[in-house]
């Protein structure tokens, strides 16, 4: 099976990345941008050659067992990542003074903030009483100077924009909603809200935010007809869109 490792999106790039990669221990990663001008597919041959990337599920088990490290590599539009797990590969010695581990340092891409933490929710067992969740999950937030911004943004627009622009602007945020994005959209919202309350405006109500991610083919392109049902609001035309929409 060929190997595939170009995301044709942006949403499409940060579920591989948390949901196939980090949760099976690709934690180390070394991120970069393919210079402009140059042949991104002939980057990418020599970066899958230099490593021995590409290689089959029996492979990459062999390996693990022996200690060895796996890598992956990914890659949407000209930013990409070189991930691997823990064990033996010359990937460690080649790339030692760019080498992250993302538990410690996210990473930072298109206004999102992934990393992979320990813990954060709470887990509810039937029949017993409520337990911290000690396991590690990939999370998926935006990015904090992007938030702040944000924030800046709407707080100052709160009283200036209709109720129906309001709810267009914040339901074309270009991120998914992840739980901890859900709860930075929650807190804009809120914020939004205290504002409009302190003029006596009407509130924006809840449900114009996505509580829903949509689940993307990462190596695939949505057909028009997909992209347009996952944004029930029309077009999204935002007379003012300081931040780029994928509406």
């Amino acid at each position: 099976m060929q190997y595939r490792y170009a995301a044709t999106s942006v949403e499409g790039f940060i579920q591989q990345l948390a949901s196939n990669y980090l949760p099976h221990g690709y934690w180390f990663y070394v991120s970069g941008w393919l210079p402009e001008g140059k042949d991104a597919e002939a980057l990418d041959a020599k970066l899958l050659s230099k490593y021995g990337i590409s290689m089959s599920r029996q492979s990459r088990a062999r390996r693990k067992a022996a200690g060895f490290a796996n890598l992956q590599y990914l890659r949407q539009d000209r930013f990409f990542l070189l991930l691997a797990t823990h064990g033996k590969h010359p990937f460690f010695a080649e790339e030692a003074a760019t080498i992250r581990d993302v538990r410690k340092v996210p990473i930072k891409f298109a206004g999102h903030s992934v990393s992979y933490k320990q813990g954060g929710f709470l887990r509810k067992v039937e029949g017993e009483p409520t337990k911290p969740d000690t396991g590690w999950h990939a999370r998926v937030q935006i990015e904090h100077e992007k938030y702040a911004e944000l924030k800046a943004y709407f707080q100052e627009i709160a009283c200036k924009r209709s109720l129906e622009t309001l709810a267009r602007e914040l339901y074309c945020l270009p991120y998914e909603p992840y739980a901890p994005v859900r709860q930075q959209l929650l807190n804009l919202l809120r914020l939004i809200n205290k504002v409009r309350h302190a003029a006596n405006l009407a509130r924006v109500p809840s449900d114009v935010l996505r509580y829903q991610r949509k689940i993307v083919k990462p190596f695939e392109i949505a057909s028009v007809s997909q992209c347009e049902a996952s944004r029930p609001i029309a077009r999204c035309e935002t007379p003012h869109k300081p931040f780029q929409s994928n509406c």
